[in-house]
């Protein structure tokens, strides 16, 4: 600014005087004079325009991964939603119609609200991979929900560690295992044995007469005819290979029992697809057959069976443990003696005064449900998966606990469905068993099963022995009551 003053008024001084002219070719005042005056009208112009051009310029885009992006409306989205208040456009098409899964979520989560009259705040959004869920997990998903995943272990099981992941709201539940894993390795450690593994899948068949519907089962149960049979049923896939068919009639209506091994997969897709293949076939021979449904219950999947507990069904495992007196008394506080008359009268004869179906044990649902939500698998399956048997008695001369848990229809997969999901995909690596096991097709699926069985034998010798020391209530008011104030939470 002082230049620029100084160059104005020299310059408008050598305009005016009468006796020098400003006039061209410059002199050396006069040359200085007019530079000075550019210099500091380009530089004053300068600061006002850089300024001017920040302002005016778009902002830089911030560095959001996909998962991060903020949700911004969308031309259309008012429309949408008003759509699907009014019924003219089915919440189920948003994602074929928006191509955008994420987007789809958001919007039928609006049209949920305003049909209701009721929010969902707490249901968390943000987090949630929409694109992976769709057409294998949820159908019209808006949210998701929370479940608090605890570490239990280290299990020590055929000479290997595993912290095992259980999603539980259960206090005291993740305490128990992990107190169960310490008084095992204390003791050396837990072994298992896969006994079997094979899924099933019966459909139902009705035909003209109980007479055809004989000679039908006959045709299925001949040892000449499961070559043929299994040719068609391992058409299906390139791990499901038949293993057996059994059947059973009622009326003129026959129930099959397909088995079959499935890999790393839990399986139910790929037996169901060798069912179809078979039935195609048996058709050729048996026109007059009816196929009333590709389930007819004998399976028997998501319901306590006799089927499942006598056969099996998906891997059946058998896990022991010889637990130290010394550990007994120090870490489970009780004695052995006593955790064997309760086990006597509780497991078993009170199981059995109850009618309970593969039921005899403390509480093997609690560790098989926790362990399946955390690592993918389908949560119903615990009806049938938690099927056991706990058996306990003293050894080496009364000094020490053998204990045991028999379980003959465990039904996991370390491939397909929920096993895909981020959240549970980490659990399955934390046990190392993630994806299928490509040098040993099946090797994954099995070893999640033992695991599964060492850490329901972990769960049981600690519930039992609190039981047995009288320290059920008192470990359940400490770790599973809410220390909040429940009328302000109310509130």
């Amino acid at each position: 600014m002082a230049s620029l003053l100084l160059s104005s008024c020299n310059l408008l001084r050598l305009c005016s005087h009468r006796d020098r002219h400003l006039s061209f070719p410059l002199g050396g005042r006069e040359f200085a004079t007019v530079v000075c005056q550019l210099g500091s009208v380009v530089y004053l112009l300068s600061l006002i325009a850089i300024p001017l051009a920040h302002s005016q310029a778009p902002p830089a885009a911030p560095n959001i991964t996909p998962a991060q992006k903020p949700d911004r409306p969308d031309d259309g989205d008012e429309e949408i939603v008003a759509a699907v208040v009014s019924g003219a456009l089915p919440s189920h098409r948003l994602e074929a119609q928006l191509k955008d899964c994420r987007r789809a979520a958001r919007l039928r989560r609006e049209a949920l609200r305003r049909i209701t009259g009721r929010g969902v705040e707490g249901l968390p959004f943000d987090g949630m991979d929409y694109q992976a869920i769709l057409g294998q997990c949820c159908e019209m998903p808006v949210g998701f929900v929370q479940l608090p995943v605890g570490v239990a272990g280290p299990l020590l099981l055929d000479g290997r560690h595993y912290h095992v992941p259980m999603a539980t709201t259960e206090g005291c539940l993740v305490a128990s295992v992990n107190r169960g894993c310490r008084a095992i390795a204390a003791s050396g450690g837990a072994a298992s044995v896969l006994l079997r593994d094979a899924m099933s899948r019966a459909p139902v068949i009705k035909l003209p007469s109980a007479k055809r519907a004989a000679e039908l089962k006959m045709f299925v149960e001949a040892p000449d005819n499961f070559q043929a049979l299994a040719a068609e049923f391992n058409k299906s896939s390139r791990f499901g290979r038949l293993q057996g068919i059994q059947c059973a009639l009622a009326g003129r209506n026959l129930y099959m029992r397909f088995t079959c091994s499935t890999g790393d997969a839990m399986g139910m897709n790929m037996v169901s697809k060798g069912v179809e293949n078979v039935l195609g076939y048996l058709l050729n021979n048996f026109p007059d057959m009816d196929v009333i449904s590709i389930s007819g219950n004998y399976c028997s999947d998501k319901k306590p069976t006799a089927v499942n507990w006598i056969e099996g069904r998906g891997k059946s495992v058998v896990c022991e443990a010889t637990i130290k007196g010394s550990v007994v008394q120090s870490v489970l506080k009780t004695t052995v003696e006593k955790l064997v008359e309760l086990n006597i009268v509780k497991n078993l004869a009170g199981s059995a005064v109850a009618g309970a179906l593969g039921g005899f044990n403390a509480h093997a649902s609690n560790i098989v449900t926790a362990l399946f939500i955390a690592t993918g698998q389908d949560p119903a399956q615990n009806v049938e998966s938690s099927q056991c048997i706990t058996m306990l008695e003293a050894v080496n001369e009364g000094n020490d606990l053998h204990i045991s848990v028999t379980m003959p229809s465990i039904e996991v997969g370390t491939i397909g469905g929920g096993t895909c999901l981020a959240s549970q995909s980490a659990c399955l690596n934390l046990l190392g068993v993630k994806g299928s096991n490509h040098e040993s097709p099946g090797a994954n699926a099995k070893l999640l099963a033992t695991i599964v069985a060492g850490s329901v034998l972990a769960g049981e010798l600690s519930l039992l022995a609190a039981l047995a020391a009288g320290q059920l209530v008192k470990s359940h008011m400490k770790y599973n009551r809410s220390s909040k104030d429940v009328a302000k939470a109310a509130s």
